[in-house]
């Protein structure tokens, strides 16, 4: 599958190097240009690509971007095909991350917002684990995915989170 990860931080970064390990053509872009890869990214065999070209030709394409940062790229996406999937990984963490964002305040599901900025559906993914959970995690294809818990199934009591 030919993939693109645009945002080269802990995220993105070990996003590009897992898919590319695991068989998929990946190409990371960042704002700050192709030298912005980290070189145990692309040991992994991804290859660092501008931005500009980074959305072409790409059957998925991964947003690795602070959230509310998408509607900056609304134009770069304005000629990716219908049928390239976009997926976002960013979460909104007001005055932490980024700014206020009303919308979003007031009760708009945060993937309806990121596809109103870019003008096209989102979808969402990778954005509950932390950047070293996804960096040492062991991904096994083979396993489905129902049975990937780390561990046994713990009893839940009332009143508790387990």
């Amino acid at each position: 599958m030919k993939i693109t990860v645009i945002g080269a931080g802990a995220i993105g970064g070990n996003l590009a190097a897992k898919l590319s390990t695991a068989g998929h053509d990946v190409q990371v872009a960042d704002a700050r240009g192709p030298e912005a890869v980290r070189a145990e990214v692309l040991e992994s065999g991804a290859r660092a690509t501008e931005l500009a070209d980074a959305v072409q030709d790409r059957d998925v394409i991964v947003l690795a971007i602070p959230f509310g940062a998408a509607g900056q790229l609304a134009g770069l996406f304005a000629s990716v095909p219908d049928e390239t999937v976009v997926i976002d990984t960013s979460n909104y963490y007001p005055g932490m991350l980024s700014e206020p964002i009303e919308a979003v305040d007031n009760g708009q599901v945060e993937s309806v917002y990121t596809a109103e900025l870019l003008g096209r559906p989102v979808v969402k993914a990778w954005n509950a684990a932390l950047a070293e959970t996804q960096r040492t995690r062991v991904f096994r294809p083979e396993r489905p995915a129902a049975s990937r818990s780390p561990s046994p199934a713990t009893p839940r009591r009332r009143g508790r989170w387990p």
